[in-house]
Formats: C-alpha cells, structure tokens, sequence
C-alpha cells in the first residue's frame, strides 16, 4: 500500500521511530447480507477494507473514502463498531508504527465492487458461509460488526 506523502514528510523528520496513526476498518455489507473483501497487493491476503485517515479527516468520512478508493463501492458509515489499539508494527524497511483502529459498520449504497487502485488485486462480495481465510483481526472486526447493536466497543 502506498505510504501517504503526510507518513513521508514525518519520516523525513523521525528517520524509523514510532509513530501512532489513525487507521480506519469498515465492514460494509450489501443488501444481501454480503461482506465486502479486497485481496491485498502486497501480501495477497483477503482483508476487511482498510486506510488510514489523512490529516484533519472526519474519520467516517475517511472510512467512506478508503471504500470507494479501493472498490468503486459507495459505502454509508453506520456505526463506530469499536476502538482499540493494535500491536505495534515493524515493516521490513524498519519503519514503526502503532494505529488506533476506528472500525465502523457500512452499508453499500451504490457502485459495482471492482479493483479501484493499485492496493488490490482483487475485491467482491462473500456470503458470510464462503469467506476467504481472513486473518484473526479481521474476522474479529467481522464478528463485531455482525453483533454490533450501537453500543460501541472498546476498553473499559
């Protein structure tokens, strides 16, 4: 996934210190019932959708934009579903970071569910009885949003 010029303008400052980032996850469903999943270019793994929120952004709206950016799909942000922090991360180039993930609830409102950017290799809509294996975040994420009945979750 490409690094915002906002991430590089930091590192420029920071070299490879930690960096806490807010990243965004929305579970949008179709009318069906239906989950949308993108395969990631860089690892091929199949993933809820996922961003990060540029500076200043409303973060629904930033969940919003990261869902058309990386499907064509037109989302409505339904719920903040939770809040946590994940694991710090290293990434190969020893770059350090930690998110604040803000996952929200969606509901598709329009647009046909494609490979919209370079983050993707591909996307579609899986009845939740044929996921692709996901990861243990995002099928957690998934459950969230399924039992999601607008109590937010997050540490007490």
């Amino acid at each position: 996934m490409p690094t915002p010029g906002f991430v590089l303008t930091l590192r420029e400052k920071i070299g490879h210190d930690p960096l806490w980032l807010p990243g965004v996850t929305a579970v949008v469903f179709d009318d069906g019932g239906k989950v949308l999943l993108g395969q990631r270019a860089d690892t091929g793994d199949w993933t809820l959708i996922t961003g990060m929120l540029d500076p200043g952004e409303e973060p629904a709206v930033g969940a919003a934009r990261e869902v058309l950016e990386e499907t064509g799909v037109v989302a409505r942000m339904e719920g903040l579903v939770a809040v946590h922090s994940q694991a710090p991360i290293t990434f190969p180039n020893g770059d350090q970071c930690q998110f604040m993930n803000l996952v929200f609830k969606a509901q598709s409102v329009s647009g046909v569910a494609r490979v919209n950017d370079d983050e993707s290799v591909d996307v579609g809509w899986f009845g939740l009885d044929e996921l692709p294996p996901l990861r243990a975040a995002h099928q957690q994420w998934l459950q969230w949003a399924l039992d999601f009945a607008g109590e937010t979750r997050f540490l007490r």
